[in-house]
């Protein structure tokens, strides 16, 4: 973890109410990594590392004194069987059985890390609602904590914080120092969530309001509702990642909810789609959608009603990774450094262009993987267009990867890590320049207009495919039978795969050099 990170732990508190068979196997720097210590009776005592290693500690088995020495020193138990010690963040659960004993406890440590947020902070200052999703002991709560202290110090804005287990802002009736300004509401059951949410907007005119765990349906209907008022909203939900949330059906209002739509006949063939698709039913409760991956990687999705369209449109869609860096002050977000824009008058025209400014402050460099790929041609290819992309070695530090479609059959190892971290995934049908080259482009999003601005180079094979794009159309608006330019076999077969994404006939007629391809409707 990086050294500019400030922990403040609390940790001597927590060690007081253990047993001294625990303390004595334990210190304050040797729980520096650690997430949970767990106590079972019967069992010896473990500590769980944010690595996902348990160590057992090397004592006696847990008894029932024990654990009564540790519940003499909290406060009762709440309905969800929570408590923690006042003035720290700290959570200890209980594990009850049949007759309400208690026969387990989940102390989980409670961490003040700053700096958390600092590659995202330009969103969290725009004033819209933000939802992060995230399996647990990620840290969502940990920048729920670090923005509400943003948001309310650094921003003057009166912040609510609905804190149902007391997680956000530690135990006791004086909120934790680490939410800076921002007020807190306590919610005695998890049950009454929603209530307290559409409380704290009736009541306390909040201009924020911070919640964490959204996990009902009754919860997002007062999340809805909040939002619909002006308010900004910063939560957390159940859920991995947008796709996820949007088969939720319990959760998928907080992204705009999902409906049947039957298309007619022409739209479905314009769509190439089936006739009954699913599409958003309304306007997303939050404006933004942030994946925690990791500690220290974020994907943004900084639209989410454009996100959750092209996914059940099944469009690629590339979520912004933002990491954590090293020095997190030295962090500038894009907003700011955004160039003024010119007064009228100077805004006359010009036509020079600088290829060095274009490569290196429009086009920023790509980290692009390979699998089963020819990197010889890609290579010749990134210097023929004078692309700013790297090749690496390594599928978790890629933006984008290409891979061979027929090596990518039954679900490749290396494919599916690619998808865990978010790396957008194009495929080529075969190892041809023509082929690598289209996909290139579609993968860097770069426009027949940039590469002639970068080169001075229309390539054949772009030109043919552009030329066949105009054809479909014509042929869609009714033209009936279109005919192409005579072309070499292997960009004909290009623009017969492009043909049969529209579902429209394709030909190929005449002979030797006329040899071109005739397009029809089905």
């Amino acid at each position: 973890m990086m050294s500019s990170i400030q922990f403040q732990n609390d940790l001597e508190r927590l060690l007081a109410i253990m047993p001294q068979k625990v303390v004595d196997n334990l210190s304050c720097e040797r729980l520096d990594d650690v997430i949970e210590i767990v106590l079972d009776i019967g069992r010896v005592p473990e500590v769980r590392h944010a690595g996902g290693k348990i160590e057992k500690l090397n004592c006696e088995v847990v008894n029932d004194e024990d654990i009564n020495f540790i519940t003499s020193h909290l406060q009762e138990f709440t309905h969800d069987n929570r408590s923690g010690i006042p003035g720290t963040l700290h959570r200890i659960s209980a594990i009850r059985n049949r007759q309400g004993k208690v026969v387990g406890l989940t102390c989980r440590i409670g961490r003040v890390v700053t700096g958390t947020i600092a590659c995202i902070k330009d969103f969290c200052t725009q004033g819209k609602s933000i939802l992060f999703l995230g399996p647990p002991g990620v840290g969502k709560t940990t920048k729920l904590r670090e923005i509400s202290r943003l948001v309310a110090d650094e921003l003057g804005k009166r912040v609510v914080i609905v804190d149902t287990s007391n997680e956000i802002a530690g135990d006791g009736d004086v909120p934790h120092p680490a939410v800076g300004s921002a007020r807190r509401m306590q919610v005695a059951q998890p049950e009454l969530q929603k209530d307290i949410m559409i409380e704290a907007v009736e009541n306390h005119t909040p201009e924020v309001i911070v919640v964490d765990e959204i996990g009902t349906e009754p919860e997002a209907q007062a999340a809805r509702t909040i939002a619909e008022r002006g308010v900004m909203l910063i939560a957390t939900a159940h859920g991995n990642c947008l796709e996820s949330l949007i088969k939720n059906p319990t959760l998928s209002d907080l992204v705009g909810g999902i409906q049947s739509v039957t298309l007619g006949d022409d739209e479905a063939k314009r769509r190439a789609s089936q006739k009954t698709v699913l599409e958003r039913e309304k306007q997303p409760t939050f404006d933004i959608v942030i994946e925690i991956l990791d500690r220290n990687t974020l994907a943004v999705y900084k639209n989410t009603s454009e996100a959750v369209d092209y996914i059940l449109r099944g469009w690629p869609i590339r979520p912004e990774i933002r990491k954590v860096e090293q020095k997190v002050e030295e962090y500038k977000p894009v907003v700011e450094v955004k160039p003024e824009p010119k007064a009228p008058e100077d805004n006359k025209m010009n036509f020079s262009f600088s290829r060095q400014k274009y490569v290196e402050e429009v086009k920023p460099l790509k980290k692009l993987y390979l699998y089963a790929v020819s990197r010889t041609i890609v290579e010749k290819l990134i210097e023929r267009l004078n692309l700013n992309v790297e090749i690496i070695r390594n599928v978790e530090d890629a933006d984008i990867c290409i891979a061979h479609k027929n090596f990518a059959k039954g679900g490749a190892k290396i494919l599916n890590t690619a998808k865990d971290y978010r790396v957008q995934i194009f495929y080529v049908k075969t190892n041809s320049m023509a082929q690598i080259q289209k996909v290139l482009k579609d993968a860097l999003d770069i426009q027949p207009g940039d590469v002639e601005a970068l080169t001075g180079y229309t390539d054949e094979a772009e030109q043919a495919l552009d030329e066949a794009r105009d054809a479909i159309k014509k042929v869609q608006d009714g033209a009936g039978m279109m005919e192409l330019e005579p072309r070499p076999t292997h960009i004909r077969k290009l623009q017969h795969e492009l043909i049969e994404q529209y579902n429209l006939e394709s030909s190929s007629i005449g002979e030797g050099d006329s040899r071109r391809i005739r397009i029809i409707k089905k």
